[in-house]
């Protein structure tokens, strides 16, 4: 059992680890670490953390693991604010939704990439955000993806995984550029027709929520996700997602010609292989 594990952001998937961490007994003191203490406190009231911290130096000296569960835009900032307090001994480790940038960044911060900084990002999440959305069981049978850099040691690598495993995932290994791609296509993709369709279903009609059926709120329940993260997401992953948005494009022009062209053949193909991929995908 480690003495001391901080989290850094103690919103959705950072309480959410947090409680999963006390549940399997992984660490003696699970401390909380961000800036409101009014929020901090509550989630220390509902037994999340066991302790929390609004300085950096508090929280993360004699920190066994340091993990980062903040928006990606921020972790400049909160590198630079905790490198004073940092040793050789203690693990960093992140829940970010990009990797690419967050290691670009690491290494700004550092000058080079330290050993004991192992990028990580759990497949997983709600579209509701903050402490109140806490689940200890939100990364049973989910994917982590670890990308290792050339820095990092086998020892280290295992320490975080074993941290994963133990809360229930299954930890995958990637490249920072194949996560970002694949990430980019599976994820942050749907979140961005999620925005942009209710960003349409605004401009053209206020009220045609009104008559939202099952399969628009199944849809759209994405884009209840926190504005903030997915700023930071577009903002860190841009190349990637431009480039699936374009792709998408492409194959809407297809639907959109079959529609017009009465290409009844066309359009069948179209949702007969759309519906078997996706039953084929998911349970």
């Amino acid at each position: 059992m480690m003495e001391k594990i901080c989290i850094i952001g103690v919103g959705l998937i950072g309480s959410s680890l947090a409680k999963a961490l006390k549940n399997t007994g992984q660490a003696k003191l699970i401390c909380g670490y961000g800036r409101d203490a009014a929020r901090l406190e509550k989630a220390k009231e509902l037994n999340i953390i066991d302790e929390y911290f609004t300085e950096p130096k508090a929280a993360i000296i004699d920190s066994d693991i340091v993990i980062i569960a903040t928006p990606v835009g921020s972790f400049e900032e909160i590198l630079r604010s905790i490198k004073p307090y940092l040793n050789n001994d203690t693990l960093i480790t992140d829940v970010g939704s990009t990797k690419r940038s967050v290691i670009d960044v690491a290494e700004k911060v550092f000058g080079s990439l330290p050993s004991n900084f192992i990028p990580a990002h759990p497949i997983a999440g709600k579209e509701k955000s903050g402490f109140e959305a806490c689940d200890d069981e939100l990364f049973v049978n989910k994917k982590v993806i670890i990308t290792p850099i050339g820095s990092n040691d086998d020892e280290s690598i295992s320490r975080v995984q074993n941290m994963w495993e133990r809360v229930g995932s299954e930890v995958d290994f990637m490249t920072p550029e194949s996560h970002d791609e694949l990430l980019g296509m599976t994820s942050h993709l749907p979140h961005m027709l999620a925005f942009s369709l209710m960003s349409y279903l605004i401009g053209q009609n206020p009220k045609a929520s009104i008559y939202a059926a099952g399969g628009f709120r199944d849809f759209s329940r994405i884009a209840s996700g926190d504005a903030v993260m997915w700023r930071d997401i577009c903002l860190n992953n841009k190349d990637e997602i431009i480039a699936h948005i374009k792709g998408y494009q492409k194959t809407l022009n297809v639907l959109s010609e079959a529609i017009d062209n009465d290409d009844m053949e066309q359009l069948e193909s179209i949702f007969h292989n759309a519906k078997a991929t996706r039953d084929s995908w998911i349970d």
